[in-house]
């Protein structure tokens, strides 16, 4: 289960959708994304789903540099912003990897390479992540959407990907392999969706 957005913003819907998967295919692999904000009071249901696998997206560990990533985090009137909903994104993020890890689910981080705002943070949030556990990273490059923010931030050329691969895989073993993930959108969602 991986977007468009976060598997856990309507959690029930993705733990019944889960559970009817499990119920009609006992053997299959089970996998879901998230940006962690929400998850923490669904692993147990993870770990009783089996699900084997969680993508968690960590774009920053520190919230100076989220802050520069997001507008705004969480819903509504209870929206943070600034270093706040950063710190507190990371926070949650951080005690989520810990969680799901004890519980035995394998945790793969996507982190967004996004020049001049994390580009440079890349291998902390590796050495970070690595410290609690998690046990692969997958660097993916930005992919400017018209219309966001971020539109203008170029994307990160390879070899630019090929050091950041090299300094976090210091950390964490990297995976080379994957392109973009929905769920890893920052922008806006319905141009991702037609532009993919």
């Amino acid at each position: 289960v991986a977007g468009p957005g976060d598997a856990f913003h309507r959690p029930e819907r993705t733990l019944a959708t889960l559970e009817l998967v499990r119920r009609e295919h006992p053997e299959m692999l089970l996998c879901v994304s998230t940006n962690g904000w929400n998850v923490i009071p669904h692993i147990p249901a993870l770990a009783d789903l089996e699900v084997g696998f969680v993508t968690l997206t960590i774009n920053a560990v520190d919230p100076r540099v989220g802050a520069m990533i997001y507008e705004r985090v969480g819903q509504g009137d209870g929206a943070l912003v600034g270093s706040t909903g950063a710190g507190a994104l990371a926070e949650r993020q951080m005690e989520a990897l810990g969680r799901m890890k004890a519980v035995g689910i394998t945790v793969k981080v996507n982190t967004v390479v996004i020049p001049g705002l994390n580009q440079e943070h890349v291998p902390e949030v590796a050495r970070v992540a690595g410290g609690l556990g998690a046990d692969l990273m997958n660097l993916i490059p930005l992919l400017p959407v018209p219309g966001t923010r971020l539109a203008g931030v170029p994307q990160p050329g390879p070899e630019i990907m090929r050091r950041l691969r090299r300094e976090a895989g210091r950390y964490l073993p990297q995976m080379t392999h994957c392109r973009r993930c929905r769920s890893d959108a920052v922008g806006l969602l319905d141009s991702i969706a037609q532009a993919g």
